[in-house]
């Protein structure tokens, strides 16, 4: 390589936008190739759970990483609010893969009505006997824990409920839960799903 190669090779890497190049964009590049280096890192913060290697037909072997799930519903409460409720296996942080678990936290909607409180709770790839579900008085707790799948949520219901009358149904990966609402407190009663 001549000298004059050489010298436009270290510009190019200085200025990648050459002489007309724009200060900003420059510095968001850098940012842009500093982020992307800590994805090496990324591994490490992971939970071993959700790393394996996969053997391609030729051959090779290539990790991958995951499930990772981050995301948020939003509805209107009847105070005329906005209530966000988020799902995933990935919390809201400053670093955000520190936040990684192992357990996908479910995407729920809580549905009150006059005499009646429901949950939808939307548990992909999972089966009905998987799932495992408790209530104490306004908190209902969902479980999945297999090997395939492992979902949690707990979720404060907005008034006591009659676990004596409540209805459940799983079909295609939807759970919907049907309780009459109460007065009063009860002890923590174990639901079988139907």
């Amino acid at each position: 390589m001549s000298e004059a190669d050489d010298w436009q090779s270290r510009w190019r890497k200085m200025m990648p936008f050459g002489p007309w190049s724009f200060p900003d964009i420059d510095e968001m590049m850098k940012e842009m190739e500093k982020d992307f280096m800590q994805f090496k890192d990324m591994e490490k913060q992971v939970p071993k759970d959700l790393i394996r290697e996969r053997k391609s037909p030729d051959g090779s072997v290539r990790k991958e990483i995951g499930p990772i799930v981050y995301g948020y519903s939003m509805t209107i409460g009847p105070d005329g609010k906005p209530v966000i409720r988020e799902f995933g296996n990935v919390k809201r942080s400053e670093d955000p893969l520190r936040g990684i678990t192992d357990q996908r936290e479910p995407l729920t909607d809580v549905v009150e009505s006059d005499k009646q409180v429901r949950i939808i709770a939307e548990i992909p790839g999972a089966k009905k006997e998987d799932i495992e579900m408790q209530v104490n008085d306004r908190t209902l707790t969902i479980t999945v824990d297999t090997a395939e799948r492992k979902y949690r949520k707990e979720l404060q219901l907005p008034q006591s409920v009659m676990v004596e009358g409540a209805k459940s149904n799983f079909n295609n990966g939807i759970l919907e839960v049907t309780f009459p609402k109460k007065q009063g407190k009860s002890a923590g009663v174990r639901l079988k799903v139907e």
